[in-house]
């Protein structure tokens, strides 16, 4: 693994004296992994390049591994571990350059909070989740990102490409900004780590992150992917970094469920919502269909098992719930015909995005209920003017059951983010309205144990735009002709 360090500040050869290293040396450092290797290829007065390689040991690397849960004995051996960027270069990164990380110059006190221009080269960095989610992390820090994918075999192009980029960040900053930004980011976009993940990584985080952390727009992201998806330390880490930039997520209890989950989790709700919007979908006869507000993926884990639905497309404006999606529907491991199936991305239902257009059908699952009055009518515009699938499925909770459940016997909302809960008749001239502005028919159905008096605790609108059945068997009928 090779990550390069270069200034055109002058003098250049300035960066020696902040990396706390000779430019005329190579020196080698001892890990518990393997040994760091730091030399200069270029040191003048217009330009300085020092550069850190990581000779991993493979039988030090494994050691003390052979009980690690979610591999085979072989996956230790057989891995990218020695070749990429990841959390053996942030201890690298700690250990051989720590004392720059923490922006100390012994022999010049003067330039460790000097802003220099810098260019940092990552040559094989592993970006689980994309180019996109790479520039997210970097850009929003006032980093120029440069990116080359690389294929996975040149010998064999039809493989395609693989997850793994050469990246080039440039940035007039302090070399203890570069150096924190590195040493959280790369394990990160890795999205894994090859050590405990502790309490004391909640103190490691903050500290390298301290800053820029909490004002970061992906810090949800980045907080729960360094904290390997630990709810009860991501949840510590978000709480401690709430005062720099915002209130964190909804707060969940040690099993990671929030408020309305735990209440609806003691009546088995979820689960049957699911089956009836799945259901419904079924009914519809659609094949490509959108999940939107997609959260953690939990209706799309239901879809793909169905063969029915060819094209199953999940979005959501939370880049952390994406990441918990992908992880639930385990989309790194997926078969490739699986994988070709599904699609996660990253978006808002308050403008027209032309993606969400051509579609069969689409579900909003205990989505509006999230959305002040005027985002409501965007959301109506976006989804049954702009996108118009053929079907349209909406949950939201009955307001009017909540007395039966538990903790909200005496009123209140299932959730804190709710900024309203619907009464049957409410939801249904909503409902009504909206299929007449846009040409839909709509039904309604009950989910869940209904009582006589308050009804079911979720309510279901299935939204049919007019004219979408004969265009659907007009469809069928083509394909038939085609085979």
């Amino acid at each position: 693994m090779l990550l390069t360090i270069t200034t055109t500040s002058k003098p250049a050869t300035d960066l020696g004296y902040l990396l706390h290293k000779h430019p005329a040396r190579c020196q080698e450092f001892e890990l518990s992994f393997g040994k760091a290797i730091v030399f200069f290829p270029e040191a003048t007065e217009q330009s300085c390049t020092a550069a850190l390689v990581l000779a991993a040991d493979p039988i030090e690397m494994v050691r003390g591994r052979a009980s690690s849960r979610g591999s085979g004995i072989l996956d230790h051996y057989v891995n990218d571990r020695p070749y990429v960027a990841s959390s053996f270069l942030s201890v690298a990164i700690a250990q051989v350059f720590g004392t720059a990380m923490h922006g100390r110059c012994r022999e010049r006190a003067d330039l460790a909070g000097k802003a220099i221009p810098l260019e940092a080269g990552i040559h094989v960095l592993p970006c689980r989740g994309g180019e996109a989610f790479l520039r997210g992390l970097f850009e929003p820090l006032g980093y120029e990102v440069s990116a080359r994918r690389h294929q996975l075999d040149p010998a064999f192009p039809e493989w395609g490409e693989s997850q793994y980029y050469t990246v080039e960040l440039v940035k007039t900053a302090t070399l203890a900004s570069l150096l924190s930004h590195l040493y959280v980011l790369a394990p990160v976009l890795d999205n894994c780590k090859h050590y405990y993940i502790g309490d004391d990584e909640v103190e490691k985080l903050l500290s390298a992150g301290s800053g820029w952390l909490g004002s970061h727009p992906l810090k949800e992201a980045i907080t729960r992917r360094y904290l390997k998806f630990q709810p009860g330390l991501a949840r510590q880490a978000l709480m401690r970094l709430s005062d720099e930039g915002g209130p964190p997520e909804p707060a969940a209890d040690e099993k990671g469920e929030t408020r309305e989950e735990s209440l609806e989790k003691r009546i088995n709700l979820n689960e049957e919502r699911l089956m009836a919007v799945t259901g419904a979908l079924k009914a519809s006869g659609a094949r490509r269909v959108l999940d939107l507000g997609c959260g953690e993926g939990k209706l799309m884990q239901c879809l793909i098992r169905e063969k029915q639905f060819e094209e199953i497309v999940g979005m959501d404006v939370s880049i952390g719930a994406l990441e918990r999606a992908r992880e639930r529907l385990n989309m790194d491991m997926l078969p490739q015909k699986q994988k070709e199936r599904i699609r996660i991305m990253h978006g808002s239902l308050m403008y027209r995005d032309r993606r969400l257009e051509g579609y069969d059908a689409a579900a909003a699952v205990e989505v509006i209920e999230h959305l002040d009055p005027p985002r409501l009518m965007a959301f109506e515009r976006v989804i049954f003017e702009c996108a118009r699938p053929g079907t349209v499925i909406i949950t939201t909770p009955n307001y009017e059951y909540n007395p039966l459940i538990g903790e909200l016997t005496s009123g209140g909302m299932r959730h804190d983010d709710h900024r309203f809960e619907w009464r049957r008749a409410e939801f249904e001239q909503w409902a009504g309205a909206v299929a007449g502005r846009y040409g839909y028919d709509v039904s309604f159905q009950s989910i869940g144990r209904k009582d006589e008096t308050y009804g079911s605790p979720t309510q279901m609108a299935v939204f049919t735009r007019a004219g979408a059945g004969q265009e659907k068997h007009a469809d069928m009928e083509r394909k038939e002709v085609e085979n």
